[in-house]
């Protein structure tokens, strides 16, 4: 999804040069012409993924603006524009809460460079957040990503059983994130902040099921060295979570429903019960109605489990939460390869929504961490992606970029167009008028590229923007250069 830049200056030609090159790179670009403007946007609705702001305006200066933005709550990234670059006003702006700063007028590659690092020090923080949530166990269901029917009613049911010690069963596909759902669970319940342990039981090794769970004493059995406390007793006082519960042997089924019913657990070689305090949330993408039928699951370890079902919507039936989903990968792979990927070109989350994902989220979040590893380009392409669009990356994938590093000097001549500096009486013309003509002329000559028209005409880039603002040029504008 593209981000959004807010760009707040109460001159509109500054605003327009500005989006001019925001909207080349795929940023959405919003106007405020006043602090209270852009206030307002920013606590009222609408927001903004970075903020250009213009130290002096009138009736409320940019720095006003900050500090009241700021003690607002809003955390968005703020970049501060000023003419003067005096180390004095720049700490000022820092010390207010901004993140960088500009001297207009602003080079093309400061201006995307200070963005994009706005919004990597952005990801950077809330990936630290979602770790620290992640680590301590207090993940909620408000951490879940996506909005749709499916997931507001996994959320609404998740909520409601968080507030017990109901035992709950995620049934859904490989890969659909019921870890994360329990995860959810744990954090969202009075629990939160107590261990949070996962067991794949498809994973443990068949003569070792019974010690991994319960644990063991010391010298039980050939190789038990020392005592192990095992996963229930790990998860004393928080939650364990039995990831594919239909996996389990039919002998250490038993076993696990006494642990349910009667609260403790027997270890291995251990002289007297062990008294544990677990709530108990288990997953599975098998049909364990079927298994009971076909007395592959013992039917009262079903029930006992199945007290409150939550079915984990797949991928293809949660469409609408791709964008979603894959601005939150593209961030968190950012973060993790040191890399500046602004999202997904168009067309690209277009295919991926149109995608039926056999693997799910997991599959969706492995294909955006390949892409952003090979990816070259501000936003992933379809090639990017090639078991999906088929398509294999450009061999030669090098933009056709002699237009823009061409040296005027070797374009070839000039049709020699003269300014006019008589009027139709044969009078002089008004300099004004002249410098309106040849200013008009230089911009069409050289298509609005502000740079190499100042220094055509051998005046600074401030002046000419000053004198393009007076003679009312603006529009006629291309891009800050």
């Amino acid at each position: 999804m593209a981000k959004t830049v807010l760009v707040v200056d109460d001159d509109p030609t500054q605003r327009r040069l500005i989006q001019a090159v925001l909207d080349r790179e795929g940023f959405v670009v919003v106007h405020a012409e006043s602090g209270g403007e852009a206030i307002d946007r920013l606590t009222k609705g609408g927001g903004a993924d970075v903020v250009l702001l213009d130290l002096v305006m009138p009736k409320m200066s940019g720095m006003e603006a900050l500090a009241e933005i700021r003690s607002a709550g809003v955390t968005t990234p703020v970049i501060v524009l000023t003419g003067n670059g005096g180390i004095e006003t720049v700490v000022k702006a820092m010390q207010a809460g901004a993140q960088d700063f500009f001297v207009k007028p602003v080079a093309a590659e400061r201006l995307l460079i200070g963005v994009r690092n706005a919004l990597q020090l952005t990801q950077l923080t809330a990936e630290v957040g979602r770790l620290k949530k992640h680590v301590a166990g207090r993940a909620t269901f408000d951490d879940l990503v996506g909005n749709s029917g499916p997931m507001r009613m996994v959320k609404a049911l998740g909520a409601r059983a968080a507030k017990s010690t109901i035992p709950v069963l995620i049934t859904g596909e490989s890969g659909v994130g019921k870890e994360v759902i329990a995860r959810a669970l744990h954090g969202a319940s009075d629990r939160a902040g107590k261990p949070f342990v996962a067991v794949n039981c498809g994973a443990l090794p068949v003569n070792l099921v019974e010690s991994i769970l319960f644990g063991h004493e010391k010298g039980s059995f050939t190789g038990a060295s020392d005592k192990h406390l095992g996963k229930f007793k790990e998860a004393d006082g928080g939650t364990l979570f039995l990831d594919e519960i239909g996996e389990l042997p039919l002998d250490m089924q038993v076993k696990l429903l006494r642990a349910l019913q009667e609260g403790e657990i027997d270890p291995v070689g251990a002289k007297r019960p062990v008294r544990i305090d677990v709530r108990i949330v288990s997953a599975t993408n098998r049909d364990l109605g079927q298994q009971v039928a076909d007395g592959a699951f013992r039917e009262d370890l079903f029930y006992r489990l199945n007290v409150f079902p939550i079915e984990a919507p797949s991928l293809r039936d949660r469409r609408e939460d791709v964008p979603a989903l894959v601005e939150h990968f593209v961030a968190r792979f950012n973060v993790e390869e040191g890399k500046r990927i602004a999202g997904c070109a168009p067309e690209t989350l277009a295919m991926l929504q149109a995608f039926d994902w056999p693997g799910n989220v997991r599959q969706l979040e492995n294909a955006v961490y390949r892409a952003i590893i090979l990816a070259d380009a501000p936003f992933l392409q379809p090639h990017d992606f090639p078991a999906i669009s088929g398509q294999a990356a450009p061999i030669e994938a090098e933009p056709d970029r002699s237009a823009a590093v061409a040296s005027y000097a070797d374009l070839p001549p000039l049709p020699d167009t003269p300014i006019r500096i008589l009027d139709e009486r044969g009078h002089l013309r008004t300099l004004e008028e002249i410098e309106h003509d040849l200013i008009q002329h230089a911009i069409e000559v050289y298509a609005g590229h502000m740079s190499e028209i100042a220094r055509r005409l051998g005046i600074g880039r401030s002046t000419l923007y000053r004198k393009v603002r007076e003679q009312g040029l603006e529009g006629q504008l291309k891009e800050v250069g």
